[in-house]
This record gives C-alpha cells, structure tokens and sequence, in this order.
C-alpha cells in the first residue's frame, strides 16, 4: 500500500513540475498568475482533505487502482498545486534576484518535507485525531494558497528578464539547451533513486522485519539525500562518493547473500538504509554536477520528475505483476553498478574495467538471489498483498511437510501424511487461544468465523453440521488454500470463502450468529488497524451470538496488541483472557498469543480454559482506539524483547 501511495505522490509530483515547466516557459506573467490563482481557488473545493470512502467498496478492482483513484479524488489538485510551488517560486525568486542561484530552494523544500515526514508519525499522529487533522491540514493549506497567491501576484511585475546566475558554469551555456544525452542522465539518475527507495523498503519489509513505521527510515534517508546535495554549500564529491558507492553495492550484495546477516535486523536495517542513501546521494549529487542555467530550471526538474515517477512506478505497479519474488533490490542494485559505469566512463580505463567487474558481480548477486529464493519452493506467486511461496521440507528426513510462507513469516504449515495432516499446525493448536475457543465454546454444531484463510488450518478443528465462513482479501491465498493444502478438502464441516475486506464484507451482511469469530488478518507484524478500533468490534460482536466468543490473535514481534484488545472489549461490557501457548516443534505448532472476548461465562469458568492463561497490563496512557485514533508508539515492545523474538506472526 505504501509503495502505491509513493507512486501517487511521485506522478503527482510529476504533474506538478508539468504545470510549472508549461506555465512558466509557454504564459506571459500576468497570464501565468492569472491561471495559478484560478487553480488555488478551484483546488479550495477539495477542502477539508479526507479519504473517499466510496472507493473501498469495489471488491472486484485491483486494489492499486483502488488506492490511486482514492488519492486522485481527494487530494489530487491540492497536493498537484503544491508540487509546482517548489519550481514555481525558484522561477520567481530568479526573476527578481538577478545574480542568485535558486537551487538551494529545492534544497529547502526537501528539508521542509523531511521534518513534515518526521513530525507526522511521531508529534502529529499520536496527538490528533483523524478529524482533527483534516480539520488543521486543510486550515495550513488554506493558508498555503494565501501566501502563494501573493507570492504569484508580486512575480507579474517588477522582475527583470535575466535569469542570469552568479554560480560556476554549469556544462550546459547559459542560451544552449541541455544535450539529449544530459536529459537521458538526468532521467536515469532520478529513476534509480527512487526505484532504490521503494525496492529497500519492499526488501525490509517482506525479507527482514515488516516493523510498524519502518517505511519512514528509507524516504527520511532519499529526501536527505536532496537536502545534502542541493544546499548552497557544495557537499558532494564525486571522487569520494563513488567509492562508497562501490563498497555499498558490494556490501549489500555480501549480505543479499550471507541470509545470516539478512536475517539480523539490528545489522540489515542500519545496512541496507545506508546502501540506499549512498545510492542516492551518487545519483542525486550527480544531478547537481549537471543542473542547468536557471533559465532551463523547470525543465530541469521536470525531468526528474518524471525519473522519479518511472521508478515508482515499474517497483510500485509492474514489479508485482511481472516478479514472482521479491527480486527488486538486486536489480536496482545492478542498475546502479551500470550506471555508476556510464557516469565514470570518462575516468580512465582503470575505471572503466573496475566498475565492469562491478557490474558483473551484481549480475551474480541477482542470479544467485533468484536461485535461493526458489530452493526447497514448489511454487511462487505474487501480487498487490505480497509474495507467498509454498516450500516443502522433511523433518528428520521421515515426515515431509509444507509451509506457506509471505516474506520471512510463515502463514500455515501441513503435514503431507495421513493422519499427521489432519492436525491443526502452527498458530493454532490445540493449546491455543483460538483452539480452546473452538473446542469448547458450545455444545452441538457450531457455526465459525474466520478473518485471514491463510493455508485454512482452522478447518481442521470442523465436524459433521459446523459451519465455517472463512474472509479472505487476497485471491491468491484462496487458490493456495485450495490447490496446495487440503485442510477445507479433508474438513467434514461446510466451509464458504468471502472474497475480499473483511470489514466491509462483515458490514455489509446480517448477523451470521457465530459461535466463534477468529480475527487473524494480520500480515506478519504489520497490522490492519481498522479491524482493532472501537467501531470494527461493535462489528464483531453484531456478528456474534449473546455467549459468542471473539478471538483474536495478537502475537506480535514489535507491538502489544492485548492491551488494545482489553481496552476496545471493556468499552463494549466484554470479558477478555489472554492465552499464550507455547512451541511444539515436531507438531508444527508455533508459539502464539490470543486475546478471548466473551461474556460466555460458563466457558470463562471451565478449568480446560485455564492453561496458559497471562495477564493484560494496560500501559497507562493507552487510548482507546477508534476509526479516528489510534497510536502506535504507545504500545511498542521493549527492543529487548523484540530482539529475542523470529518473526511475529
């Protein structure tokens, strides 16, 4: 989701700089102001900025077109027009400061977005409610449009018509346009940026942690990297930046190899956020060398843009539909290595030969990528939600079995033997919350629903008259639970699939009477909050018999779900338990936490119900969560307890 939102913003940003680049070099001032103004207004019709929620109820929809179309209508022309300010005032500001360059203004504006990025997670969000930053956001841009329709009305006049600079010269002349080959440049360095930023924070999410807020590092470190390169002080040195662009490439491509360091998140992070930002700084201060004569300085940037909308869009869009793996972060890391050979061609041919070798070594370092990501795998797809694998394995060369894996977390796991195969696996043994639920949460046939199919492992606990109902947002988890696994095949009980969120679907249909209701959508660490709020549980328990029983998993690397669930169940006059279980490796079965809410005081009261019972502490300060509110950072684990932990759920 967040890849798709960055291509938004990077096509946006592209639309933007369009503007800028044809008003700017096509309009006459007054006419230029003229058309700015006009669109300040038109864009105030968007106010106040929230999501359109018409857009979530198309089910049958690619969800990144979903996703696209929901941006586009409701921040499409505000965050357009502010895209253009950045080209737009540098146009201005010199019009009316003959003698000064305007590129450090691109460098501020990154600044600015930097701190925005930061402020956001850490001040903005665990302070305000959703409503109320509609509210504040739409009162600054009202602001925004204030101040830039004055800044547009002084620009009309006044200004000189040179756009001379007192900069050293740059390789373009002051009257000659830049080469088609400098353009190319400018396209491909801007390009491997960004395809660098997305395809780093796909590799950390789905290959080494998917930890909640990690996708801020990475676009921290890509609008540093603006910052650094374009400040009125010259930072970048090409001489020093290729060779830490050499030992980044070749560091990051040790450790795609070396799955031990992979797999080590307090050394993969730190590792791969530092290749990326090397990455940039090379491309990005490569860009500086080339800016052109302030008078070519929107087309300068419309260029970027457009690099930067052509990477996001070929790792945000095309990459899940033409990779069956995850194999971004090799392929920019070679696209990287080429272009750090065309930019260093000039060098000599010591240089030409190191950086061939370079190239050669990150051709293998993809190979080999391909190569190991398909070991023990029997089949690989892909899509939107993610790249699931099935991989078979022996355990003492006696039991073969079969797991269904997303990134580093494993989502089910069968015996391929009867009568190992009929065994509830992983999260949900017999032991565990969800399996003390199903067994004795009612006399007779009981009728079962289920948030996440996964590898349908719940199935196994159906017999003869029960009923399961099993949501699932992800189709190609359906055809898995169907054609390489055999837990709904074998199960005696009826099982029904849903097709897509299931909130919305819950929402949409009449209470189902569930004797149980499992919550388990949650991919890895990385959690759906909409389905923890206050108003998802009103759903649950609408859903629910009077002495139904809701359980929810919270097994978590990073986050302390139960305290969440306590808060939302209390609110609604529910009893909740929290039941750890414990590993079974020869089972197949993982550790795993699930919170019970249930006013079914005659299960309550059972003593099978009572092993591993652990206690809920509320952290203090812990707000209930809402459809307007939630925080994160309130609920954190100690890094301690999160670095003895493997992979969540």
């Amino acid at each position: 989701m967040w890849a798709t939102c960055l291509v938004f913003f990077q096509i946006a940003l592209l639309l933007g700089y369009f503007y800028a680049d044809v008003t700017t070099r096509r309009l006459t001032r007054k006419r230029q102001c003229a058309v700015h103004l006009g669109l300040l207004l038109v864009s105030l019709l968007w106010l106040p900025i929230a999501p359109q929620m018409f857009w979530r109820a198309h089910v049958q929809v690619d969800p990144a077109w979903r996703i696209l179309g929901l941006l586009t209508f409701s921040i499409g022309l505000p965050f357009a027009l502010l895209s253009a300010t950045s080209p737009l005032l540098q146009t201005w500001h010199a019009r009316r400061a003959s003698g000064r360059s305007p590129y450090h203004l691109f460098a501020l504006s990154n600044l600015a977005s930097l701190l925005a990025l930061l402020s956001f997670p850490f001040l903005i969000e665990p302070r305000l409610s959703s409503h109320r930053q509609s509210v504040l956001w739409s009162a600054m841009y009202v602001l925004f449009a204030i101040c830039c329709s004055l800044s547009a009305w002084l620009s009309r006049s006044n200004a000189t018509n040179a756009f001379a600079v007192n900069e050293e010269p740059p390789i373009a002349g002051e009257n000659t346009p830049p080469a088609l080959r400098t353009k190319l440049l400018w396209l491909s360095l801007s390009a491997c940026g960004s395809m660098m930023l997305l395809a780093v924070t796909n590799h950390l999410s789905e290959n080494v942690a998917p930890v909640p807020l990690l996708w801020v590092l990475p676009l921290a470190l890509y609008l540093l990297s603006f910052t650094i390169v374009f400040a009125k002080r010259r930072l970048y040195s090409r001489w020093l930046f290729a060779r830490l662009l050499a030992v980044a490439l070749g560091t990051a491509g040790y450790a795609s190899y070396d799955s031990s360091i992979t797999h080590a998140i307090q050394i993969s992070v730190p590792l791969f956020c530092a290749t990326l930002f090397v990455v940039c700084l090379f491309c990005h201060g490569e860009l500086v060398q080339r800016k052109p004569a302030a008078h070519y300085l929107t087309s300068f940037y419309l260029i970027i843009a457009l690099g930067g909308a052509a990477g996001a869009v070929c790792i945000g869009l095309l990459a899940p539909h033409i990779l069956s793996g995850v194999y971004e972060l090799p392929i920019v890391l070679l696209l990287a290595a080429i272009l750090g050979s065309v930019i260093l061609w000039q060098e000599g041919w010591s240089a030409r030969i190191f950086w061939a070798c370079v190239s050669v070594a990150m051709c293998a370092v993809l190979v080999w990528n391909v190569r190991t990501t398909r070991e023990s795998t029997v089949a690989m797809m892909r899509n939107f939600y993610g790249a699931l694998r099935i991989e078979e394995f022996k355990v003492g060369r006696v039991l073969p079995y079969r797991s269904l894996i997303h990134g580093t977390i494993q989502h089910g796991a069968q015996y391929l033997t009867f009568p190992e195969n009929r065994n509830p696996t992983t999260y949900y043994g017999r032991k565990s919350g969800v399996g003390l639920a199903l067994q004795f949460c009612c006399d007779g046939p009981k009728r079962v629903g289920v948030i996440g199919l996964g590898a349908g492992t719940l199935a196994a606990y159906g017999k003869k008259r029960d009923s399961f109902r099993f949501y699932e947002i992800n189709p190609q988890v359906i055809e898995i639970a169907n054609g390489w696994f055999t837990f709904l095949k074998q199960s005696p009980a009826k099982s029904e699939i849903v097709l897509g969120d299931a909130r919305v679907s819950l929402e949409s249909e009449a209470s189902q009477q569930f004797d149980v209701l499992a919550v388990d959508a949650f991919s890895g660490d990385a959690i759906p909050v909409h389905l923890l709020t206050k108003e998802a549980f009103a759903v649950y328990f609408r859903q629910l018999k009077p002495d139904g029983i809701l359980a929810v998993h919270t097994s978590n690397t990073y986050l302390n779900l139960a305290p969440v669930v306590k808060l939302v169940a209390e609110d609604a006059a529910y009893a909740t338990r929290l039941i750890a279980s414990e590993e079974d490796p020869l089972m197949l079965i993982s550790s795993a936490d699930w919170v019970l809410v249930t006013r079914n005081q005659r299960f309550l009261n059972a003593p099978e119900t009572f092993a591993g019972i652990e206690n809920i502490v509320v952290p203090p300060r812990l707000r209930l969560w809402t459809d307007d509110y939630n925080n994160l950072f309130e609920i954190l684990r100690p890094v301690s307890y999160a670095t003895r932990q493997s992979g969540g759920t």
